[in-house]
C-alpha cells in the first residue's frame, strides 16, 4: 500500500506541475499578445537584447513561483529590507501600469472614451488622476492594515 501512495503522490505532483506550466505559459502568451513586452522593447530601443529579455522573463517567472511556494525569508535588516520592498513595489506598479495601458491600447478603449465624452485635450490628466486615485486607495488600504486581516 505504501508503494501505491508514493505512485499517486508523484502522479499528483506531475499533474500539478504540468497544470502550473500551462497556466504560466498562458499568462506569458497573454502578455505578449497584448503587447507589453514588445512595447517596452520598442520604447527603450533595446531590440538587440531580446534573448536577455526572454531569459529574464522566464527566470522571473520561475523565481516568483519558487518564492511563492516555499515562502522563505531573507534576513536583510529593517532598512535594507524596506528599501528592497520599496523597489519591488515600484517595479510591480510600473509593470501593472504597462499591462493596463497595453490592454487598453489593444482594446482601443482610449479612442472610444475620448469620442464618447467629447474630450479634445487633457486625456493625460484623466489617466494621471485615475492612477493617483488608485495609488491613494492602495496606500490607504495597506496603511489601515486592511490587507493583513
Amino acid at each position: 500500500m505504501k508503494g501505491m501512495m508514493d505512485y499517486r503522490s508523484w502522479l499528483l505532483g506531475a499533474f500539478g506541475l504540468a497544470a502550473g506550466g500551462i497556466v504560466a505559459a498562458g499568462i506569458f502568451a497573454f502578455l505578449v499578445i497584448i503587447g507589453v513586452f514588445p512595447r517596452l522593447i520598442g520604447k527603450t530601443k533595446t531590440r538587440g537584447h531580446i534573448l536577455l529579455y526572454e531569459t529574464l522573463i522566464v527566470a522571473g517567472g520561475i523565481l516568483g513561483n519558487i518564492l511563492d511556494l516555499y515562502e522563505f525569508s531573507i534576513p536583510l535588516g529593517s532598512i535594507l529590507g524596506n528599501g528592497l520592498l520599496l523597489i519591488f513595489g515600484a517595479a510591480s506598479g510600473i509593470f501593472v501600469g504597462c499591462l493596463v495601458m497595453s490592454l487598453a491600447e489593444t482594446l482601443n478603449t482610449l479612442p472610444v472614451i475620448t469620442r464618447r465624452i467629447h474630450l479634445a485635450v487633457g486625456l493625460q490628466y484623466i489617466i494621471l488622476a485615475v492612477a493617483l486615485g488608485k495609488l491613494t486607495g492602495s496606500l490607504l488600504y495597506f496603511w489601515n492594515g486592511i490587507g493583513s486581516q
